[in-house]
């Protein structure tokens, strides 16, 4: 049974799981990631991915690769709409009286991509570039058990060649809600639990170009009686979703929806004389849950993604809050264990990541009550988000704050439960404000500046601080830094930064510490500030 000792093993090697390993390689932390299935999931779990998993991947080199596999529905403007059958939405109608969508993340992030995403191809383009960036992935190899001790976490693992030990410095449980990780740690969980009636998703293709005639869309609401439910597009082509609910009630079993009944049933949903036969390829029974991890820590072991909170699915919070608690996660593992950051620095991930993963709990639970609470728009929208407690979309996904160790003088809460950009203002424990800026290398956006490197943006007049970073950094050990000056004069005032004050940005792109001026003694300043965000005694 020989050892292996990566610094880091991911347990689960679905999109929170790969991203874990990506972002961890990318910093030069040895990792392996196991995962019990033998291949990634051919039919897919989510299919939308929010602006701050973008940018994300963008700080990654990925975003471009993820949206050449994303639906083209740039053209379209159909979000969700209802029929009885697709054959009777009139989808020239629709587009003619759907107006027009804002975009709510214009001007306040650098990307965007053009459609939805199936997962599972988001995984395929993960996992090509975790491996390049060194991470060990081992499909068909399941964590049989582990013991952790001061030192590191000891798991035995299993392949269809035997059973072998792998000695970490750290284990991420990225294995989904029904996390044996978590229940082995004795971590208990809250919620609703269990919601509504079991559903059945169905991965069926059939050329259905005749009834879309051109048009691209998230969701067709189905509601003929026959056969009410969901159908999404996997390709925009030749491959669909269509999920459906079964009363609890009946009697009726997931086994008894066999692909012959599955096939008749979305006959119905499209129509009984559109001549279509669709071919089923796989059927996944789901049932949507509500949980939250009492702890997303214990030792050495770390809770991440379905495995620290199951998400409703509307909205679209559960997958992008995974991915953001994996880059959150990565760059504190990197700093403990290259030696630039102390132990207690892994102690901010729980305190970030679950008010962040509690809210997003919250604000899915409420739209799956009532949908219109995440589509609606204009003052109807925002009236009717306000009476139920919601927050709007882009607020959920970006415009959160952090309040922690790892934030000097945070903020915890921001500004607007609606307009997004009031909430990205600089403050400590927001996410650094997006503003493209131009240089040598072409254009940029200040996010793109933050190279998962501690990062100090100064003012036209604020050049002090960047001689006083190179050696603050430098005393302290050599903790990876930059910085750079912004001669844009509206940037820095929506920073709060005036022409000399200073803005250090943490790794994962969220606002550390904030002056809004030139402190007499820079370099001492930035010495305790980084001591403290490290925390380091």
């Amino acid at each position: 049974m020989p050892n292996e000792n990566p610094g880091v093993l991911v347990v689960g090697g679905s999109t929170v799981g790969l991203c874990t390993a990506l972002f961890l390689s990318r910093a030069g932390i040895p990792c392996t990631v196991v995962e019990r299935h033998h291949a990634s999931p051919a039919h897919p779990r989510a299919m939308g991915i929010g602006p701050r998993t973008v940018e994300i991947l963008r700080a990654a080199g990925l975003a471009d690769a993820v949206d050449a596999q994303c639906v083209d529905m740039t053209g379209s403007g159909l979000q969700m709409f209802a029929a009885p059958t697709l054959a009777d939405a009139d989808l020239d109608e629709e587009a003619r009286r759907t107006p027009p969508r804002d975009d709510a993340y214009a001007g306040l992030t650098p990307q965007s991509l053009r459609g939805t995403c199936p997962q599972g191809r988001l995984d395929r383009v993960l996992i090509e570039a975790a491996r390049e960036a060194g991470a060990r992935i081992e499909f068909g190899t399941e964590l049989r058990d582990f013991t952790q001790d001061e030192e590191g976490v000891t798991a035995r693992v299993a392949d269809d060649r035997g059973a072998r030990e792998i000695r970490a410095r750290y284990l991420v449980a990225a294995d989904g809600a029904r996390s044996g990780v978590r229940d082995r740690l004795g971590i208990g969980t809250s919620g609703p639990g269990v919601i509504g009636d079991p559903l059945i998703s169905v991965l069926f293709r059939a050329d259905l170009s005749a009834l879309t005639r051109g048009h691209t869309f998230v969701v067709c609401d189905i509601t003929t009686p026959e056969a009410p439910g969901g159908l999404l597009p996997v390709d925009g082509d030749t491959e669909w979703i269509y999920h459906f609910r079964y009363p609890r009630a009946s009697g009726t079993k997931a086994a008894d929806f066999t692909p012959e009944r599955c096939a008749e049933r979305i006959r119905a949903a499209l129509g009984r004389d559109t001549g279509v036969t669709p071919e089923v390829v796989s059927i996944l029974p789901w049932q949507v849950r509500g949980l939250i991890a009492d702890r997303f820590r214990s030792g050495r072991v770390f809770l991440a993604g379905d495995a620290a909170h199951a998400i409703p699915p509307v909205g679209a919070f559960g997958m992008n809050t995974g991915v953001a608690d994996a880059h959150n996660l990565a760059w504190k593992l990197a700093q403990v264990l290259h030696g630039t950051a102390h132990e207690a620095l892994l102690d901010t991930y729980e305190a970030e990541r679950l008010p962040v993963a509690r809210s997003a709990l919250e604000q899915s639970t409420l739209r799956l009550k009532d949908p219109s609470l995440h589509w609606a728009t204009g003052p109807e929208g925002r009236a009717r988000r306000a009476a139920a407690g919601a927050l709007n979309a882009p607020v959920v996904h970006l415009g959160y704050r952090y309040a922690s160790a790892a934030v000097l003088g945070a903020e915890a809460e921001p500004p607007s439960t609606e307009d997004v950009a009031r909430n990205l203002d600089g403050a400590p424990g927001s996410r650094l404000p997006h503003r493209w800026l131009p240089g040598e290398e072409g254009v940029r956006s200040t996010l793109d500046l933050v190279d998962g490197r501690f990062t100090l943006l100064t003012g036209p007049t604020g050049t002090s601080w960047l001689d006083a970073l190179d050696k603050a950094a430098s005393f302290l050990g050599g903790v990876p830094a930059d910085g750079h000056r912004i001669d844009d004069g509206a940037w820095t005032a929506e920073a709060g930064i005036r022409d000399s004050g200073a803005l250090l940005v943490r790794p994962d792109g969220f606002v550390a510490w904030r002056a809004e001026s030139l402190d007499p003694a820079p370099e001492a300043c930035l010495e305790r500030v980084l001591s403290a965000l490290l925390a380091r005694p």
